[in-house]
């Protein structure tokens, strides 16, 4: 028998609200901790508890919640121990990716990571120009992350193993709030310099990937991801 294309899967709601509360947890407007109920994430979202209901399932598979009710969960919380095995794991991951992007990307997919570096650029000379300590740096630091955070995004997807994309998908998950708190921990004091450090890393990852040196891109990003997650683990427990 021929084999038949693949119908494109239909977006449910419940994968919409799985979406949009994972991202939620991802970048801390739902903060680790928190106490959420099903009515409350429904009326949020302008949706019924049905797919919310769904979409929590999914993300209590995903450990991100923690069941605490019938209708209530709590947004996970993750001891040092336990984050600090999550970043080892993703600082082998994230190696791996970049390895495997180095010998598999596209043009289309070195140009965006290098249209995320450009525009990280070109924040980095606003940055100089800002107040220490201002909403305006802060800004120009969160965009950056942002930006950081897109390039990451494409070396993953230009690794083209469908299997190690979803394992950095949960590690990143894990993380996020953390790393974002660090990078502005240490911008404090030190305005632009950590920024521009982290840029240069990425850089350079970037031109070994651009290169096709699988060894030498897997060498960067390990050691960029580790000294990041040592940073935002360091953060994480400072209090």
């Amino acid at each position: 028998m021929a084999l038949l294309p693949q119908l494109p899967s239909p977006v449910t709601l419940g994968d919409q609200a799985y979406a949009a509360i994972r991202e939620a947890i991802v970048t801390g407007t739902l903060k680790r901790g928190e106490k959420v109920t099903e009515r409350g994430l429904a009326e949020s979202l302008s949706i019924s508890a049905t797919p919310v209901r769904e979409a929590l399932r999914r993300l209590e598979q995903d450990r991100l919640v923690e069941r605490t009710g019938p209708r209530s969960v709590r947004i996970a919380q993750f001891g040092k121990e336990e984050l600090r095995e999550f970043t080892m794991m993703e600082d082998v991951l994230r190696a791996l990716a970049a390895r495997l992007a180095a010998e598999k990307s596209t043009a289309a997919q070195r140009r965006e990571m290098s249209d995320c570096l450009d525009k990280a650029d070109a924040l980095r000379g606003e940055l100089r120009d800002a107040d220490p300590g201002t909403d305006a740096e802060r800004d120009l630091v969160l965009e950056m992350q942002a930006l950081m955070r897109h390039f990451h995004m494409v070396v993953d997807q230009a690794s083209g193993n469908a299997t190690l994309i979803q394992m950095l998908r949960t590690v990143d998950a894990f993380g996020s709030e953390e790393r974002r708190n660090s990078i502005l921990s240490e911008v404090r004091g030190v305005h632009a310099k950590v920024v521009d450090e982290r840029y240069r890393q990425h850089r350079i990852i970037y031109e070994a990937i651009a290169a096709g040196n699988g060894e030498r891109a897997e060498e960067l990003m390990r050691a960029h991801s580790h000294t990041s997650n040592i940073s935002r683990i360091a953060t994480r427990f400072s209090s």
